[in-house]
């Protein structure tokens, strides 16, 4: 059965990449069964999202592509008694005049910033914040690829492409291992969706995207967050270690 509206109010989650796109929707769903939300972000802007959330809303601005920050962040949350739902939701994706780059292009820095932001940080935050999830007996880890983790993009930089293919292999292992616990640990792929991210590219990019998908049409942040939303539910105990596409047919696989 889904949770009930108790449930989910005696429920925390932490969200990063809140400030826009699909994690600030995820917020906004989160928020609304009643949860109580962090919202992490390195823009500032972050800090009027969870304003205009209202009560139960939190901010923290951090650069997870610095370890010392996740730390902090995390030794914060744990003073507090941890999270139930954590969602590993930013992501960066370099590209130049709005057109991602050859392998030959990435520099060391490039590759090394991405697989920091996109791998490193779910690694770093799941790693400090199972702990309480394990005491509880209740736990949801949800992590954010791509399609371009799942099958070959020719919009999807080598970079990109790669850490998020390992977001998928740490979601897998982290599925196998906690669900003994009561925790689940699951991954979305959405396809091109209507982000700030996605709008950094040329505009011929989303008008491919949307040709190419079945729907015709790149998808919502809302219809990701939809997804989010379900697997925190208690219906969703049973599903873990998956990879659910949400990508309206542009891969089927």
């Amino acid at each position: 059965m889904p949770a009930t509206e108790a449930d989910m109010q005696q429920r925390s989650a932490l969200i990063t990449g809140a400030a826009s796109g699909i994690g600030q929707a995820a917020a906004l769903r989160l928020h609304a069964r009643g949860m109580q939300v962090l919202l992490v972000d390195r823009n500032e802007a972050v800090h009027q999202v969870a304003a205009a959330l209202g009560p139960r809303a939190r901010a923290r601005v951090a650069d997870l592509a610095d370890a010392a920050q996740i730390e902090a962040l995390c030794d914060a949350e744990l003073r507090t008694g941890g999270c139930d739902i954590l969602v590993n939701n930013a992501g960066i994706h370099p590209k130049r005049n709005g057109f991602i780059l050859a392998l030959e292009e990435i520099s060391l820095d490039e590759w090394e910033q991405v697989l920091r932001v996109n791998v490193t940080a779910a690694f770093l935050l799941s790693r400090s914040l199972l702990g309480p999830m394990k005491e509880r007996g209740w736990g949801r880890i949800i992590n954010i690829a791509s399609r371009a983790g799942r099958t070959w993009s020719d919009r999807a930089g080598t970079h990109y492409s790669t850490s998020k293919a390992a977001l998928i292999g740490l979601t897998r292992k982290l599925g196998g291992d906690y669900a003994r616990y009561g925790i689940t640990a699951n991954c979305i792929c959405p396809g091109q969706i209507d982000t700030a991210l996605a709008r950094s590219s040329d505009a011929s990019v989303l008008q491919h995207s949307a040709r190419s998908a079945a729907s015709g049409r790149i998808g919502t942040a809302d219809e990701v967050a939809s997804m989010i939303e379900y697997l925190c539910e208690d219906a969703a105990g049973f599903t873990t270690g998956a990879v659910l596409d949400v990508n309206g047919g542009a891969f089927i696989g």
